[in-house]
């Protein structure tokens, strides 16, 4: 099926689960995932890793789902949160999404949590782990 933008080259056989040929012999099927070029994939890498604030990484996570169709969901874990590894980011499974890229968003949002973080406070804050009381 031919498209009007650039389309992600698909992995080498066996490597990935991504069902890239399924989602484009589907008719109306939403192929936004499928703009994720490895080279776009290396330029929204790079800009998770440097998230500035939690409103940052909110409007990352909002853009993302807009241009691609993909939920990055982002909590704290349901043990104790020691580290940025406790915070649990979760791509779910799509056609079209590499398994690469599964493994690689979540790694550059918490490189991104390492830098800054603030940001994992504010996180952890929004979830109302701090126990503040209410005002």
């Amino acid at each position: 099926m031919p498209t009007s933008f650039p389309i992600r080259v698909e992995c080498p056989p066996g490597s990935c689960i991504c069902e890239r040929e399924l989602l484009l012999g589907t008719p109306h099927a939403d192929l936004r995932i499928l703009m994720l070029t490895r080279e776009e994939e290396k330029k929204l890498l790079e800009r998770l890793e440097r998230i500035s604030s939690l409103q940052d990484l909110e409007h990352m996570q909002q853009r993302i789902y807009e241009q691609l169709g993909v939920r990055i969901l982002i909590a704290p874990g349901s043990n104790e949160v020691r580290s940025m590894r406790g915070i649990q980011i979760e791509l779910p499974e799509m056609p079209g999404l590499c398994r690469k890229t599964r493994q690689s968003i979540p790694a550059a949002i918490r490189k991104g949590l390492e830098r800054r973080p603030e940001i994992a406070w504010a996180l952890l804050d929004a979830h109302d782990l701090f126990g503040m009381p209410a005002a």
